[in-house]
């Protein structure tokens, strides 16, 4: 008996009906279930299609397979007649000695008529030349044109007659069109070098200094002119095709005074920079990296170069907004047919997308005297500011660029889709010199909202984190590592406002502080002293630890957030530790993330020190946020690009602050 559940089941008795073979199975096959049944029979289905196929396929090379036997055993025939006393013959036909000659000859000729059929068999098919594909003309060196030619002077010597018969034709090769390039060298000579500041770098600057410079250096040698470096397997990526890195390092070197590597980056932008390539483009990533650098760099240098390409990126974004059917913005414009479209992955775009590309059209049009570029991003603000669907301040992270809309059940988070949005309220009220209200008052709403529905803390330590509310309803303590800028921004806010909103002012420098500690902690929980994308939070007491990471949450992207915070905190409180934690993620990034050759890669797995899996890749904001924040967190000098005087967009780009909104 054997027991299946709670059920014994008689296998070894028998009916009156004699036990055989037959009536066995049919005994198994009438206890066996309704599914154990299919299961068999879809098993014997499959095996007789196998058997078909099977049996198809030899059919088909049957008669091959026949004759390729009896070939091969006439030629063994002919071996034994030839060579009688060969011990190693596998066939051995005595008679066969005694053949005629007619009969000899003719074995003869049927083996050479096989051999000719062989031959015909293994000789190679000719063809024509393969297609060449060029690679792109460095002019500093035409070594690869030079291989290109002779390999096709080779190709035509060694090719009979091609094109003729059945033979393949000649590739014909497209070359690739190249975007025009504007060299404008000649109209905009560089200016004379004139450093922010000619005091030495103390200690902890030449190490961010030299980090910087190594990752230069990878970026140098692997992905020169291109977006993104591969330091590990030397390669490079193209998201926009404009020199990303290098843009958004542009004003880092000038900050830290280094004027070969920035020299070298000018004339690149000078005499290869275009921006008339035909590729998509993110509206929100292409605005706070390439117009943000080239405004950042024009103010901080007085370089017309970079007014003039910060006018033409400008341009060529600005149909994202003008062709908009709503106030709301498409999320990706083709920079060369400025064609325009929703995100293809779906109808709605994030609200960081749509609300955080105001600081650089605003700043455009102070340079340029022209308004319709701060008009077309006010319009924007204006628009979300009127929209329903808000609680206490709080956006849903998705809107829709035709109906201009949040999209319903939307999940209310100060993570990734909507961060930048409430950073982006107090900075433009800081930009314009504090003179729009509307702005500020939106901020402090959005705060307020931010501590009553979002705001929680850990067990046992009751670490302050910042989570989100699912489908605008359900609290999570999921917190992203972008959620990092906040500490910073809610500091800068509470001295700006001391006087006017005292009350709201200590509390947000009460949950700035709480929060930075929380931030730093996402680094030093872990063995690589490096924080994960996104961290949980215990909030239930049968569990040990404050913070959760999952698997799929290990990596580091070498993000700036965090050391972004710890920079203004270090500004406007001066308590020490800010440094301290700053100069312990720096090293972790130098001891975890450095790739020897030259360059610096995201990793996989900051929990295992032993085995981080880098990612290979260097994203262009490690160049221009992290290590710019991290030199200017060790700055001994608040007036070194001073809090009074600049503010930084959300790709650590520092624009100037103005006495007014106007545009003159």
């Amino acid at each position: 008996m054997y027991t299946r559940g709670s059920v014994a089941v008689d296998i070894g008795e028998s009916t009156s009906v004699p036990s055989t073979k037959s009536t066995s199975l049919w005994r198994r096959w009438k206890r066996t279930t309704a599914f154990q049944k299919k299961l068999i029979i879809l098993g014997v289905c499959i095996l007789l299609m196998f058997l078909y196929v099977y049996n198809s396929q030899i059919e088909e090379n049957g008669v091959g397979v026949r004759a390729a036997k009896k070939n091969s055993q006439k030629l063994k025939i002919k071996n034994q007649v030839n060579n009688p006393d060969d011990s190693e013959s596998e066939i051995v036909l005595p008679a066969l000695v005694k053949l005629g000659e007619d009969k000899q000859k003719a074995l003869n000729d049927l083996e050479k008529r096989i051999e000719e059929d062989i031959n015909k068999l293994q000789r190679p098919v000719r063809r024509g030349p393969p297609k060449i594909i060029p690679r792109k003309k460095d002019e500093n060196s035409k070594d690869a044109e030079n291989v290109i030619q002779m390999v096709k002077a080779d190709l035509d010597q060694g090719v009979d007659n091609p094109g003729n018969g059945d033979e393949h034709e000649p590739v014909k090769v497209k070359e690739e069109k190249k975007p025009a390039v504007v060299n404008l060298a000649a109209k905009y000579p560089m200016p004379e070098w004139k450093p922010l500041h000619s005091e030495l770098y103390n200690e902890r600057q030449r190490y961010v200094v030299d980090m910087f410079q190594h990752a230069w250096k990878g970026y140098k040698n692997t992905a020169w002119g291109h977006d993104h470096s591969h330091p590990i397997s030397h390669r490079y990526d193209d998201w926009f095709g404009v020199g990303l890195t290098l843009l958004d390092a542009l004003d880092t070197m000038f900050i830290m005074g280094l004027k070969t590597e920035y020299t070298e980056a000018r004339e690149w932008i000078a005499t290869k920079l275009s921006f008339d390539v035909n590729v998509d483009v993110n509206l929100f990533e292409c605005t706070i990296r390439v117009l943000g650098s080239m405004l950042s760099a024009f103010h901080l240098t007085g370089d017309m170069l970079y007014k003039e390409r910060a006018i033409d990126i400008g341009e060529r974004l600005m149909p994202a907004l003008s062709r908009s059917v709503s106030a709301v913005p498409y999320s990706d414009v083709n920079l060369h047919t400025h064609n325009v479209h929703a995100p293809k992955w779906g109808p709605d775009s994030t609200v960081s997308e749509v609300t955080t590309i105001q600081m650089e059209f605003r700043d455009l049009s102070f340079i340029t005297g022209n308004p319709k570029y701060k008009d077309a991003v006010d319009r924007v603000t204006a628009h979300v500011k009127g929209l329903s669907g808000k609680k206490n301040g709080l956006v849903p992270m998705w809107i829709n660029a035709n109906t201009g809309l949040f999209r319903p059940g939307g999940t209310f988070t100060v993570g990734a889709r909507a961060d930048s949005y409430y950073e982006y309220l107090l900075k433009q009220w800081v930009q314009t010199g504090q003179t729009e209200q509307h702005l500020l008052n939106a901020y402090l709403e959005a705060v307020d909202g931010i501590e009553q529905h979002l705001v929680g803390q850990s067990v046992p330590s009751g670490y302050t984190y910042v989570g989100e509310l699912l489908g605008g309803v359900t609290p999570s303590a999921k917190m992203d590592h972008l959620v990092c800028f906040l500490p910073g921004t809610l500091a800068l806010g509470s001295t700006l406002f001391s006087k006017t909103h005292p009350r709201q002012a200590a509390e947000h420098m009460q949950l700035a502080q709480d929060l930075c500690q929380t931030c730093y902690q996402m680094y030093a929980n872990t063995p690589t002293g490096l924080s994960p994308e996104i961290t949980y939070f215990n909030v239930n007491n049968g569990i040990k630890g404050d913070l959760i990471v999952k698997p799929l949450d290990r990596h580091n992207l070498l993000r700036p957030e965090t050391v972004e915070s710890l920079f203004y905190m270090w500004r406007i409180t001066k308590d020490a530790k800010y440094r301290e934690w700053g100069w312990n993620i720096a090293q972790s990034f130098e001891k975890y993330t450095k790739v020897s050759g030259g360059g610096y890669s995201s990793i996989k797995n900051v929990m295992d020190p032993n085995n981080t899996n880098p990612m290979d890749k260097m994203e262009s904001f490690f160049l221009g946020e992290t290590l710019k924040y991290l030199f200017l967190l060790f700055s001994d000098d608040d007036s070194f690009v001073s809090l009074d005087k600049w503010v930084f967009n959300t790709e650590a780009h520092p624009l100037p602050i103005k006495e007014s909104a106007s545009v003159s």
